[in-house]
């Protein structure tokens, strides 16, 4: 397909899988389940963060996940004590596990408490063609307070060459307009044409197939070889395309 062919045929398959019909098999209908914007964001950031791995348990563990934490998230953040930390200690998702859980619990109050909350450590100047320094700055901000090394391996780090899937895919969550019923719409300080793409192994596989990418690694250079792409295609929501790039690989086998 010639270039102009393939967006057209990526609008098409954009608008076919935005919708919320695809609520129901994807992790975003977690926080679909709250209406106060901090429980959003919360729940939203924390099952981003363990959504690797099969769906289904991601959405079964970040179900669990709420439950412990009574399906109040901020109320937990602001409010928790070292009893309802114990409470956590049964949680495990993959590598994820109950210490790495209590230090984001902490991070998370520290914050809302000290920082202005989530949307405001995401703050960025819209100047910015995209989000690599926003996300390591808010990496620097997540765990500067007293923490295990190993739990730094839970937020990705675009400066240091990740694709950052997970904060990529929460931000769109949170950034993205809300009119077809799916992404929140929620931060109005960061604009939708600064979004990037949630890089994976089933998104590579349908851009490469679109030689979209030339890159073999999922990295943070191949996410800036989609990025300009896909913003040629529409300067203004390139991330709508994530639809489209998952749709065709998870539902059309698309490769």
């Amino acid at each position: 397909m010639k270039r102009f062919e393939i967006k057209s045929f990526l609008d098409d398959k954009a608008f076919e899988y935005e919708s919320p019909l695809f609520i129901n098999e994807d992790p975003i209908q977690i926080p679909h389940k709250f209406s106060k914007k901090e429980d959003i964001e919360i729940s939203g950031f924390l099952t981003a963060i363990i959504s690797w791995g099969n769906r289904k348990i991601i959405i079964k563990n970040a179900n669990s996940l709420m439950n412990l934490m009574d399906n109040s998230p901020f109320d937990f953040i602001l409010n928790h004590n070292k009893n309802d930390l114990n409470t956590l200690n049964q949680f495990v998702h993959r590598t994820f596990n109950n210490q790495d859980l209590c230090f984001f619990i902490k991070s998370l109050y520290n914050i809302y408490k000290n920082n202005g909350g989530l949307e405001n450590v995401f703050k960025t100047n819209k100047e910015f063609k995209n989000l690599n320094h926003v996300i390591h700055n808010f990496k620097n901000i997540f765990f500067s307070i007293p923490h295990q090394k190993r739990t730094e391996k839970h937020i990705s780090d675009p400066l240091k060459g990740s694709a950052a899937k997970r904060i990529n895919m929460f931000l769109r969550w949170m950034v993205r307009s809300p009119k077809k019923g799916v992404d929140f719409g929620l931060w109005k300080n960061i604009d939708s044409g600064q979004l990037s793409c949630p890089l994976d192994i089933h998104s590579g596989r349908v851009a490469r197939s679109l030689s979209l990418i030339k890159r073999k690694q999922n990295d943070n250079l191949a996410l800036m070889e989609l990025d300009s792409i896909l913003r040629k295609f529409d300067y203004r929501d390139p991330v709508k395309y994530d639809f489209a790039l998952f749709g065709l690989s998870k539902y059309e086998k698309f490769h």
